[in-house]
């Protein structure tokens, strides 16, 4: 079992910055593909960002490539996006994602376990 829980969402106007981050407990987190995806209002949940348990693969979406990035400390159980360049469309819960399997995929179908969400709100 992986718990999750992020934070670190917030208001911010646009062209501000955030950085979220995501604290797992439980074992094997070092082993785990972690991702990033979001939902905004109406819409379905969506992939931002992912990363393989060594940090050497980091796919992003075409969205939010070259203002985003994510990474992971394994000594301390933690990923975190740190979020550029931030626009109104950018508005959304954020959530937190392991999958148990090395390879990474972009559906929120291939993955175990999730964290609560927070709230990222970008003025314009």
């Amino acid at each position: 079992q992986v718990q999750l829980v992020e934070s670190g969402g917030g208001l911010v106007q646009a062209g501000g910055s955030l950085r979220l981050s995501c604290a797992a407990s439980g074992r094997a987190f070092s082993r785990h593909v972690m991702a990033w995806f979001r939902q905004g209002p109406g819409k379905e949940r969506e992939f931002v960002a992912a990363i393989s348990w060594s940090g050497d693969r980091t796919p992003y979406s075409d969205s939010v490539k070259g203002r985003f990035t994510v990474s992971r400390d394994n000594a301390k159980n933690t990923v975190y996006l740190q979020m550029n360049s931030l626009k109104p469309e950018d508005t959304a819960v954020y959530y937190c994602a392991a999958r148990v399997y090395s390879n990474i995929v972009m559906s929120p179908t291939g993955y175990d376990y999730w964290g609560q969400g927070t709230q990222v709100t970008v003025s314009s």
